[in-house]
């Protein structure tokens, strides 16, 4: 009987545990370890944060879900982890008791989502910090409640300044901030307050609507349409300014402190600001057979795992380089070990890096949450099914060949809403198959903003919440 332990019970996690558990759980042993005992569907967390949405809505608990598909739940969480052949095994803490747990396994999933690195940014984040965050539910609860503290200034005739953007010049996740921006403009609008408020859209990104991905672009009638244009005419017609190229360096209360492209420094007041923090690793300790830390055969100075991907490049050759992107998302030292979802190391990033005349590094990371961290989670579980049935590994998909879809509301109406509906074929350049200097699928690749994409939004949070709950037909749901 093979184990199989997965960590994480997010996108990635969830994914992963599903396809295990109904494929494997009935003759093997299936163990998810995770700090949390629910799962939160996270796009949904932006409504939470305008007070559109009821936190309860996001989550349910996972335990009830397992049970039925041959899943075994461990509430804890999880410290280190032994991979040396022989004797693998994770240790954690149980939650609440604080007791040891000791879980072995044949093959490990590594998908506990990001570390919001906070401290990264002096002053970033809602606990010991003046700014606030999306990505986490109590997070959210926080900013909704921030957020609406506003609003009833707002109401008594007060003007504010409002800042939402990424909050360390590595970031990544800028599409949730755009979301969130869009989402306060809509409530303030419908409020008849959008007038009491300036809004700041402030990013990392190397141009408007780049996302960390270089951009979306779509061909339409023989002429290209790119996505800073598109995110351009939005803001404009929003009333949103927008200062990319920047990178925020530390926050104080009501100010932030800023480095840009030119060297130059500068301070943005506000009164409410939803800044993104940098992600990293989660991290554990990899410990070898004689208790050393055996941390740099597995992970990068980030915390990510590394996997089969090829790393070193510089982005002049990793852009032209769609091979060096992992495909089955398998640790080479050791071979049964896979890291799903934000958990995996990318060779390096998507959109083009930027240092500044003082050294000082602005470069969004790649994206690799939601559809992308599904995908994934499910190459990874396929592979394991695999290799527990005495085959080598047959399932493979790239960044570089991925379709990905991302939905960002503009307002939850579904009368009078909006949402910006973004396809990308495929997510990270792949400029020898595309002959373009876009490396894009320019057909298939799309943007369009309608209530449609508000329906659609409506819709996916419904569709997908079904799926992860491994409800009748939930295979019949992509990832």
């Amino acid at each position: 009987m093979a184990k199989i332990v997965v960590i994480g019970a997010g996108f990635a996690g969830q994914t992963a545990a599903i396809y295990l558990g109904t494929r494997l759980g009935k003759k093997h042993e299936v163990t998810v370890i995770s700090n949390r005992d629910v799962f939160g569907y996270v796009p949904s967390w932006v409504w939470v944060g305008v007070g559109h949405m009821k936190p309860e809505d996001t989550v349910f608990k996972l335990k009830p879900v397992y049970d039925r598909i041959n899943v075994r739940f461990v509430h804890a969480a999880a410290k280190e982890i032994h991979p040396e052949p022989g004797d693998q095994y994770v240790l954690g803490e149980e939650i609440g008791t604080g007791n040891p747990v000791r879980l072995d396994y044949d093959y490990l999933v590594i998908a506990p989502g990001p570390l919001l690195n906070f401290a990264g940014t002096p002053g970033l984040g809602p606990d010991n910090g003046f700014t606030h965050s999306i990505c986490s539910l109590p997070h959210a609860v926080k900013t909704r409640d921030a957020y609406l503290a506003l609003v009833e200034r707002m109401k008594k005739g007060e003007k504010v300044k409002i800042v939402i953007g990424t909050g360390h010049p590595l970031a990544t996740c800028q599409g949730a901030a755009f979301e969130y921006i869009s989402n306060v403009h809509k409530d303030l609008l419908k409020r008849g307050l959008r007038d009491k408020a300036d809004i700041l859209w402030l990013s990392n990104e190397p141009a408007l609507g780049d996302f960390g991905v270089n951009g979306v672009q779509v061909k339409r009638n023989g002429i290209v349409m790119k996505s800073e244009e598109f995110i351009k005419s939005v803001f404009l017609d929003a009333g949103i300014r927008w200062q990319v190229q920047t990178g925020v360096k530390k926050v104080e209360d009501g100010k932030i402190y800023w480095e840009n492209y030119e060297g130059q420094e500068g301070v943005t007041e506000f009164d409410f600001a939803m800044l993104i923090p940098q992600f990293k690793g989660q991290p554990f300790k990899y410990i070898g057979k004689d208790g050393e830390d055996i941390s740099s055969r597995i992970v990068n100075p980030a915390g990510f795992v590394m996997v089969d991907g090829k790393y070193g490049l510089p982005y002049a050759e990793l852009s032209q380089t769609p091979e060096a992107w992992p495909a089955r998302y398998q640790n080479p030292t050791y071979p049964n070990m896979f890291a799903a979802g934000i958990a995996f190391a990318p060779p390096g990033p998507i959109s083009r890096p930027f240092t500044n005349p003082n050294n000082f590094m602005i470069a969004p990371a790649p994206p690799r949450t939601g559809m992308v961290s599904g995908m994934i989670g499910r190459v990874v579980a396929l592979n394991i099914v695999d290799m527990v049935n005495g085959r080598e590994p047959s399932h493979s998909e790239r960044m570089t060949e991925m379709v990905a879809a991302c939905i960002a509301s503009m307002g939850d109406s579904l009368w009078d809403g909006s949402a910006v509906a973004i396809v990308m074929r495929p997510v990270v350049p792949d400029r020898k198959k595309y002959q373009n200097e876009y490396g894009r699928d320019l057909f298939i690749s799309h943007l369009e903003m309608g209530l449609a994409g508000a329906w659609m939004k409506f819709m996916l949070h419904h569709t997908f919440i079904w799926k992860f709950k491994a409800l009748p037909g939930w295979q019949l749901i992509p990832e």
